[in-house]
């Protein structure tokens, strides 16, 4: 194994950050009026959100519910969240297929002002909480996680 460069805070966090930068990819794109960007940057952007809910929900989430030993806190509102992000990317690949931009930009707006909310509540409480009960574990973790990539 090797330790990673970053904690674990670190990591999701710059998960975050590089969904952000898709969508900015994706409204720079609508900008310009050109739908094959505005397709690439959105899958782009897609997969970005889901692959992290991905690492969160198979990897960080059960270990840290391990630990605690409850499944009904903060990781059971946050997997509440992710499915309505999910509802969310679903209706944007919708407008997106039917090439509505307009559309695709509303639901975004709507898209990024509830994950804003949702990261600055992992950011602030939950990755924190798991740095403290996890950290001991970072580096197997971090190994389960590159499995994914």
């Amino acid at each position: 194994m090797t330790a990673p460069d970053l904690s674990l805070s670190a990591y999701f966090t710059q998960h975050h950050r590089e969904a952000d930068s898709f969508w900015a990819e994706v409204e720079n794109a609508v900008v310009d009026k050109d739908p094959a960007r505005v397709s690439g940057a959105f899958s782009r952007f897609d997969r970005s959100i889901r692959k992290h809910f991905l690492l969160e929900e198979e990897v960080l989430f059960p270990e840290f519910e391990k630990v605690t030993g409850s499944s009904q806190g903060p990781t059971m509102v946050m997997m509440a969240e992710h499915l309505r992000v999910r509802a969310l990317l679903d209706q944007m690949q919708t407008a997106l297929d039917a090439v509505d931009h307009d559309s695709l930009m509303d639901v975004g707006d709507t898209l990024m002002t509830f994950v804003q909310q949702h990261n600055m509540k992992e950011e602030a409480m939950l990755y924190r909480m798991c740095e403290q009960m996890l950290g001991g574990q970072w580096e197997a973790l971090y190994e389960r996680l590159r499995s994914y990539l």
